[in-house]
């Protein structure tokens, strides 16, 4: 992993929870950002193929982090990494895409480092995300697109409250050119 010798940025969110804090995205970042997709590359190629698709070497992920800075300027994506504080390392992170202003309403999408999974880390930094984006951005809809082969995130998603809406048929395309149904949790506040 590589390692953040100081946390850069401090948003509202920044939130410890045991050994893990929620930090504020910043483009300096993009060295561990890499490390942290490119060592559990293979099981998010299926789970999260956007962002794997944009960070194959570290100058890709680099330029990614910077359209990132873009889009959360104009508030139509936001990332939320997860740090170990112990470690200093990043292990996981939230992205919140497909806003709708209008209504409003987003997708979250979340993963975990292999080494950290089944710890209930995401389940908590979930549920502080939550609050945060409620509060902040007053969302009154968060729904999650999840393959129903992804157990684990299924699990993270009901635990924090989500309920399964129905399965969409032929929704994602993941980097291996497959395309699966994706089964739609959703959340009203």
């Amino acid at each position: 992993m590589v390692i953040l010798y100081k946390i850069i940025t401090t948003t509202p969110l920044d939130t410890d929870f045991g050994n893990f804090r929620i930090i504020g995205f910043d483009t300096n970042q993009a060295s561990a950002l890499f490390t942290l997709i490119d060592a559990n590359r293979t099981r998010l190629e299926t789970y999260f193929a956007g962002t794997v698709k944009h960070t194959k070497t570290l100058e890709e992920t680099i330029d990614y982090c910077r359209q990132i800075a873009i889009w959360k300027e104009d508030k139509s994506y936001f990332m939320y990494p997860i740090l170990d504080t112990k470690r200093n390392t990043l292990i996981g992170l939230i992205d919140v895409k497909n806003i709708d202003w209008n209504v409003p309403k987003a997708e979250i999408g979340y993963f975990i480092d292999h080494k950290q999974q089944g710890k209930g880390v995401i389940s908590n930094a979930l549920k502080i995300l939550i609050r945060f984006l409620i509060k902040e951005y007053h969302f009154k809809k968060l729904l999650c697109r999840i393959n129903s082969q992804n157990v684990a995130s299924i699990r993270v998603a009901l635990k924090n409250g989500f309920e399964l809406e129905g399965t969409i048929r032929n929704d994602y395309r993941t980097t291996s050119n497959e395309v699966v149904d994706l089964n739609y949790y959703g959340q009203i506040f």
